[in-house]
């Protein structure tokens, strides 16, 4: 038999393994159910007499999943969506906008954003980033461990990841081409590049976002905003990637000079990218189906047929 003192000793050892963050699998995948669409809120707006308007038909041939998943010993939240078909498809991770509820992932912004890429044959993922937002600090993470997550996905070829940001979901999306070599490929719409610029055009991004999630604010402004400004370190990019810059010039939410300003900078290095500008909003409210072709045509050349 076991003496009670060893025994002991293996329990607290046992604790100590399932309760330390670092011993725990960052992007493991802990839960994962498939949505039921026509039981959420975005069903009404999509249907007619309860049948899919023909815009939305091609929801048909995809699923979708509400996931949860490990980042730095938290549970993280996040959604997928998967052609219904059998086979590997390449992968886009889509960053989403906003900050902490604002903006908060929703079935219906994947479906605005993605869903059309995913019915060309394509696994999409999303995060909801951690419960406390840190706006581009360690909740970058979130983003990151997204790769270990698909290894988990049966239909995701992990060989094939791409990225998607929109507004906040951009600076995400630079910051993940800043920490990883294995994005092939990234599109980044309205995403701010220079964090001092935009607090100077919406002074309450100061006040009301980077003061309340930025940790330790008053004692690291300087730093923490260059930590999440591109324009300080493009030459930090993955040379491994490519990247599509997104810009609206009737942009109401962010001075459409970042996209200049950053793409100088990449011009300047050589970086392998492109600037696209676009007559509209921030939302590309009356672009969406240019916007979806873009998409669509950025990803099936430079991800999933491989073109430099």
């Amino acid at each position: 038999m076991i003496k009670r003192t060893a025994l002991y000793k293996i329990l607290i050892i046992i604790t100590f393994l399932f309760l330390n963050p670092a011993f725990a699998q960052n992007g493991r995948l802990l839960s994962r159910k498939q949505v039921d669409l026509s039981k959420t809120p975005v069903w009404e707006s999509i249907t007619e007499h309860n049948e899919l308007l023909a815009d939305f038909r091609h929801l048909q041939n995809l699923d979708f999943y509400f996931i949860t998943y490990e980042s730095d010993g938290l549970k993280v939240n996040g959604i997928t969506i998967e052609p219904k078909e059998k086979g590997k498809y390449p992968v886009v991770i889509f960053n989403r906008g906003g900050n902490r509820d604002f903006g908060r992932l929703t079935v219906a912004t994947l479906i605005r954003y993605t869903s059309k890429l995913a019915a060309q044959g394509y696994v999409v993922i999303a995060s909801n980033y951690r419960e406390r937002d840190e706006f581009g600090g360690a909740d970058v993470h979130d983003v990151l461990y997204l790769t270990e997550t698909l290894k988990m996905i049966g239909k995701a070829d992990t060989d094939r990841i791409g990225m998607f940001g929109w507004s906040r979901g951009g600076m995400m999306t630079y910051l993940a081409l800043k920490n990883a070599t294995n994005i092939k490929t990234a599109i980044v719409g309205n995403g701010p590049t220079d964090l001092f610029e935009a607090a100077l055009g919406r002074p309450e991004m100061e006040t009301d976002v980077y003061a309340q999630c930025i940790p330790d604010y008053n004692k690291s402004r300087e730093t923490a905003l260059k930590e999440r400004s591109v324009v300080f370190w493009p030459e930090k990019l993955s040379r491994n990637s490519s990247l599509l810059i997104l810009s609206a010039t009737a942009d109401e939410r962010l001075n459409p000079e970042q996209a200049d300003k950053i793409a100088e900078k990449l011009k300047e290095i050589s970086y392998n990218f492109e600037l696209k500008k676009f007559d509209t909003d921030h939302s590309f409210s009356d672009k969406i189906k240019e916007l979806e072709g873009v998409v669509i045509e950025w990803f099936d050349k430079k991800l999933k047929n491989g073109m430099n």
